[in-house]
């Protein structure tokens, strides 16, 4: 009776049947294209091209790491003001947007080369030496404001319209109000369904809800729509339609500008923690779920961050040398391969494979763009707190002391600058002539507290582990 029963899961090693491989992997892109296509739209950057960029580099990611390391590699929003500001600069006013992109991408795939040199340093020391630098209490902290930072995010998408959800720009105050009302309703729907499927369904479908709880938001949306005449749904960028239903990539080669390095390849210093944080969520859950289905198997994950560090450099590399923005792994994939209990390698290579594709065919990305707003802030509000949860778990489980002074000095100093910088500023702290990403700027002031607490204490008092 036990056995039938037993909640459906796979480890990185483990493969799933054909049709539910390919079940997997859609959730996989689903819940990665919201923020990567975000990244594009914000920076300039061609949509498809940053799809297709985004699969071939978890690819690259996963050969070089042995596929021994189940994480999906997407746009990260660390870099978003440095390449914006880079492409608006008065520098580059009179280059066209993809001479603009060229500048940018040779910043990008130098900013690949300080994750690649971290990596090589944990190889050659190991990972006691990173351990020094980034215990449980920064990547814990790290994590958590990852996820928070993100929470204006998920509630103004929760509550978000498209500009012609009512077929005019100019309306009345009342129906907007109405829109935004409608556009709650299809976000809480999608939040308290997809909650209520991970938790109560069981098999295959238990480990669909981040596929099934968008789904019927956008049967909601549907309704609305049709009831009301009210149109949740998005439509693509100008420049992206009328391309026929196949239409390759636009693909720029990377143009030589060191004002682009200094632009950009300082930000790479943040994905480090943030990455390092990622991977210890993942040898938690992996190593906790062999447990549950009682193997003997031991997933030594957070021994691989070297070789994590170095395939995140690869992937920024990879993506930038095509016409990508920078990136690293995702905590929405993670968060969904914690929900599901699917940490499955071949899942993933299937899911980047499968993005590859849908960024060839016009009406698969117009189809996934097209999923409201609202349906993925409703989205967001359950993959964000999961993100920001995980870092909870990371601190649990390595025991950190939060009675000790040292460890809630840098534990606080990380917290407030990451979610202050965030809300105060707009996710980009104005300070000494400089505008600094809030999550850099946390993890590297939380880095440099922690280190100089550390000079002359005893390790054990401390738990740095």
């Amino acid at each position: 009776m036990s056995n039938h029963s037993e909640t459906i899961s796979y480890l990185p090693d483990e493969r799933p049947p054909f049709w539910k491989l390919l079940l997997y992997a859609l959730q996989q892109v689903i819940v990665m294209f919201p923020a990567t296509a975000a990244v594009a739209i914000i920076t300039g950057f061609h949509i498809s091209t940053t799809i297709f960029a985004s699969g071939l580099a978890t690819i690259c990611f996963l050969l070089i790491t042995g596929r021994k390391i189940p994480l999906y590699y997407g746009s990260s929003f660390s870099y978003v003001a440095a390449i914006s500001g880079l492409m608006s600069s008065k520098a580059l006013s009179g280059y066209v947007l993809d001479e603009k992109i060229a500048v940018a991408q040779f910043g990008i795939v130098m900013s690949g080369f300080v994750s690649i040199a971290a990596g090589l340093i944990v190889n050659r020391f190991g990972r006691d030496s990173i351990e020094k630098i980034l215990p449980a209490t920064v990547t814990g902290p790290i994590a958590m404001i990852i996820g928070l930072t993100l929470a204006g995010n998920a509630m103004s998408d929760a509550a978000s319209i498209s500009v012609d959800a009512l077929g005019t720009v100019r309306v009345a105050k009342s129906q907007i109000a109405t829109a935004t009302n409608m556009a709650w309703i299809v976000s809480l729907v999608t939040l308290i369904s997809t909650i209520m499927f991970s938790v109560y369904l069981k098999g295959i479908w238990g480990q669909l809800p981040l596929i099934l709880g968008p789904a019927l938001g956008c049967l909601i949306a549907g309704i609305i729509q049709w009831t009301t005449g009210i149109n949740l749904f998005k439509t693509l960028p100008a420049e992206e339609i009328g391309k026929g239903v196949f239409s390759l990539p636009i693909f720029t080669l990377p143009k030589p500008n060191w004002m682009a390095v200094a632009a950009i390849m300082p930000i790479a210093i943040a994905t480090i923690p943030e990455s390092t944080a990622h991977i210890y969520q993942l040898d938690i859950y992996v190593n906790n779920l062999a447990r549950e289905k009682h193997s003997n198997k031991k997933y030594n994950l957070a021994d691989m961050l070297g070789r994590n560090l170095i395939g995140d450099g690869i992937g920024d590399i990879v993506s930038g040398f095509i016409g990508g923005p920078a990136g690293t792994n995702y905590g929405e994939n993670i968060s969904t391969m914690a929900i599901s209990k699917v940490f499955s390698v071949p899942v993933l290579i299937a899911a980047s494979v499968l993005a590859m594709i849908i960024s060839c065919f016009t009406p698969l990305i117009n189809a996934i763009y097209s999923i409201p707003t609202a349906v993925i802030g409703g989205l967001e509000i359950y993959l964000f707190g999961t993100i920001a949860a995980q870092g909870v778990a990371i601190m649990v489980e390595k025991k950190v002391d939060l009675f000790c002074s040292r460890n809630i000095a840098v534990i606080a100093v990380i917290m407030v600058i990451g979610i202050g910088g965030q809300y105060a500023f707009g996710g980009n702290i104005p300070i000494f002539g400089m505008e600094i990403p809030c999550v850099a700027g946390a993890s590297i002031f939380g880095i440099l507290m922690n280190c100089i607490l550390n000079i002359g204490s005893n390790k054990e008092k401390i738990q740095n582990a």
